[in-house]
């Protein structure tokens, strides 16, 4: 008897084990998640934040040699395609889930035989230095990437450190092997984008250089140090260039061969070996936003030695470190995979931006010290302030702080006195519209995560938000509207600067800055201008003010919208849902609009058109993958059917997130995407960022406890978790019944406990 007891606690002990996660919670990463269709996710090495984003390209060949330019620049914004049946090689820097290309800095492709320096094709890659793969033969974790490649019969593996990316190529036996560095390459390539490149062989071992593009940012230079583990028996270049500027010095000397320096528009260089089977040929390849010399410290400080392994275990100790922030414990493998992965995908950006030494180049293309800070890029703000950043505010907020100061270093940089619009490697790129940086800001003063000059920052929102030469923002403040006559999305705009105007209020209220405050409360109620109440919808306003005649509620083009139409964007008044639920006729006009989102038919000339929205991104006329809806299944919260939120969100969480490469319904937006997820698996979002205020949902995990930064932890609970149980019956904190389906930021960091108790019917 005593030994069947034993038997049956040891069973129980091991069933409650495999109910929980271990700490290595990189095991259930899976980077390919996202890398097919639009997720515009990348599966190579990175650190958290890290500066390098070391991953395969499959085919993004440059224009003049008969890339895809034209009709795929969308397709391979991370450079990366899962159904594409050839790897080009392996490039350093990389945007993950954007809706625009870049970057694919430095790409290196190690190959036996005769010598190729052009990328060959997909349906021809023996023409080429490209090889085809199988996934079969390939593998992606945190911080590790390994794929072997078939036509050179070589297996190249990757890891990387914050600044420095490590690669090691197994090749076989071979008096003909090469790496290949190709500075031409690059995502979103065309005939012009190298303005500059230039390479110094330092020895036989090490060499430097530069790249400077004109791409989606206008000017950009990058600079790398290059370390081989072992000596090049003999190196090369070709330049490309229709115009060869100071061709051999005159013709002084042949560059193409064992020369030391090459500078040009278009270079292609190589590096001999001979290799022995199952030789290990290691690489290490720093980057820096300001010298080769702090590409080389960068190299120095964070891999001084040739240990890959040791390399690729201190990463994944960081992701395991990073991923532990939040313990939870869900209902099947594929969840802990779907919630890892959104995780880790939070993780990745804001990207660091400065070297060892804090120097980094600035929007005015200086070079500056970050002085008690860490400089970060990559802002794409009008996704991210949504769920991103706020999401940072409880599990990262010291980072938050700093990408809040190196918002406010751009705004000090810039010539026009804005904040960043989206901004990356010390450029605007002025894309999207709103002005949220201003959102940030305030959501990181008013939740007390930003301990800097609060009234320096909100000066700031001040400034740019008074900019009239920005984005129609002349006609807001004269008209209290963005007429369409004169600026297009002018709906959009009215409607976001309206949202980013109300948070400047919050934090002038926060500082007792009462003109401000008044100023902006004001401002704030512009989207009432472009309400029509005689149809029920946000509508295009012209400049007499009269609304615009020809009008579709369900167009998305020249309609006045961007990434959305009215119907949608009808929906989009997240500081004020209350006032917004009464102008549209109460509860009972409001709830079934809002049901009628979900459940609608789009016809097909809704998607003839739409280049970026998938019908798998799409349930009704609610698009998951367009960010201007993410807030709209928890407005049911303001209504008197709050049961609604609860099934919405399970419904969504359930048919957009999936543990496979096609997993994500849309581009995943540097992490706003998986934000969503991530805020809605535990049971709430913040509608209005800029409030100290979460809508509650229905929590898609059995438990969860979020490890804050003040030492202090915070747990979610769902008793009678189920896939059917989507319903809330009640909801306490601290054992304490909550009458509203609202928790505020102030009592989540304090520690304690959140308890959802689920049921399978809605409590009406």
């Amino acid at each position: 008897m005593k030994k069947l007891f034993f038997l049956s606690l040891l069973l129980s002990c091991f069933s409650a084990f495999a109910q929980k996660p271990a700490f290595d919670l990189v095991r259930w990463v899976n980077p390919m998640i996202g890398t097919h269709k639009m997720g515009h996710t990348y599966p190579g090495a990175t650190a958290p934040f890290g500066m390098v984003q070391l991953s395969p390209d499959t085919d993004t060949i440059p224009y003049e040699m008969g890339g895809k330019y034209n009709k795929d620049v969308y397709k391979y914004c991370a450079g990366y395609q899962y159904d594409d049946p050839t790897i080009v090689g392996f490039s350093h820097t990389h945007f993950s889930g954007t809706g625009h290309s870049d970057l694919g800095d430095f790409l290196l492709m190690p190959t036996v035989g005769k010598l190729q320096l052009n990328p060959g094709t997909e349906d021809k890659p023996e023409t080429g230095y490209r090889s085809k793969f199988s996934h079969n033969n390939e593998r992606a974790e945190p911080a590790y990437y390994s794929v072997k490649l078939d036509d050179h019969n070589i297996t190249a593996e990757l890891t990387a450190t914050n600044r420095v990316g490590m690669h090691q190529y197994t090749f076989p036996k071979s008096e003909e092997a090469h790496v290949i560095l190709d500075l031409m390459h690059g995502i979103y390539n065309y005939e012009d984008k190298n303005t500059w490149t230039f390479l110094r062989i330092e020895n036989d071992t090490l060499i430097t250089g530069y790249r400077q593009t004109n791409g989606w940012a206008r000017t950009r230079t990058v600079y790398f140090a290059m370390s081989f583990s072992k000596p090049f028996t003999s190196f090369g270049n070709k330049d490309y260039s229709k115009a060869q500027v100071y061709k051999g010095f005159w013709r002084k000397f042949d560059q193409s061969k064992n020369f030391p320096e090459i500078a040009g528009k278009q270079i292609r260089a190589y590096f001999d070996f001979k290799t022995q089977e199952g030789e290990k040929l290691k690489v290490k390849f720093a980057l820096s936003p300001v010298s080769t010399a702090g590409a080389l410290a960068n190299m120095r400080a964070e891999i001084p030695h040739w240990d890959f392994d040791r390399v690729k275990r201190a990463s994944q100790a960081q992701w395991n470190q990073e991923l532990g922030k939040v313990r939870a414990v869900l209902p099947t493998k594929d969840d802990y995979i779907n919630f890892y992965t959104a995780l880790y995908h939070t993780f990745l950006g804001p990207t660091t931006y400065q070297d060892v030494d804090g120097q980094y180049r600035g929007l005015d293309q200086n070079n500056h010290q970050a002085k008690g800070f860490t400089n970060y890029t990559t802002f794409s703000l009008w996704d991210t302030y949504r769920a991103l950043h706020p999401w940072f505010n409880i599990v990262q907020p010291k980072r938050n702080a700093d990408m809040v100061e190196s918002m406010l270093a751009h705004y000090d940089q810039s010539v026009h006195k804005m904040l960043p619009v989206w901004s990356h490697h010390a450029n605007e790129n002025w894309c999207m519209i709103g002005y949220h940086s201003v959102s940030v800001i305030a959501d990181a003063i008013i939740k007390g995560t930003y301990q800097g000059d609060a009234n320096r920052a909100l000066d700031a929102c001040v400034t740019t938000a008074r900019q009239s030469y920005y984005d129609g923002l002349q006609y807001y403040m004269e008209l209290g509207f963005v007429p369409e006559d004169k600026n297009g999305s002018s709906v959009s705009k009215t409607l976001e600067y309206a949202y980013d105007d109300w948070c400047i209020a919050q934090v002038a209220q926060k500082l007792n800055r009462s003109d401000v405050y008044q100023e902006f409360s004001r401002r704030s109620q512009n989207w009432k201008n472009v309400y029509d109440k005689s149809i029920g919808y946000m509508r295009p306003k012209l400049s007499d003010g009269t609304f615009k005649k020809e009008f579709d509620v369900l167009s998305t083009h020249n309609q006045g919208f961007i990434e959305g139409n009215a119907w949608n964007y009808s929906l989009y008044v997240p500081h004020a849902p209350q006032e917004m639920i009464q102008a549209m006729g109460g509860n009972q006009k409001f709830v079934p609009h809002l049901d009628s989102l979900f459940t609608m038919h789009l016809p097909d000339e809704f998607f003839k058109d739409t280049e970026d929205i998938t019908r798998e991104g799409i349930i009704g006329n609610y698009v998951h993958g367009n960010e201007p809806a993410h807030h709209v299944a928890y407005l049911y919260n303001w209504t008197d059917q709050p049961w609604k939120t609860q099934e919405r969100v399970r419904m969504i969480l359930k048919k957009q997130y999936h543990p496979t490469p096609d997993g994500l319904g849309g581009n995943d937006d540097c992490g706003q995407m998986s934000a969503w997820y991530l805020f809605s698996s535990l049971g709430f979002y913040p509608v209005a960022p800029g409030s100290d205020q979460y809508a509650l949902g229905s929590p898609a995990v059995k438990e969860a406890a979020i490890q804050l930064e003040n030492g202090k932890s915070f747990t979610i609970e769902a008793r009678n978790q189920s896939e059917k149980n989507v319903y809330v019956q009640k909801v306490e904190l601290n054992g304490k019944l909550l009458t509203q389906p609202f928790l505020n930021h102030k009592d989540m960091v304090k520690g304690g406990k959140l308890t959802f108790y689920m049921s399978a019917k809605p409590r009406k």
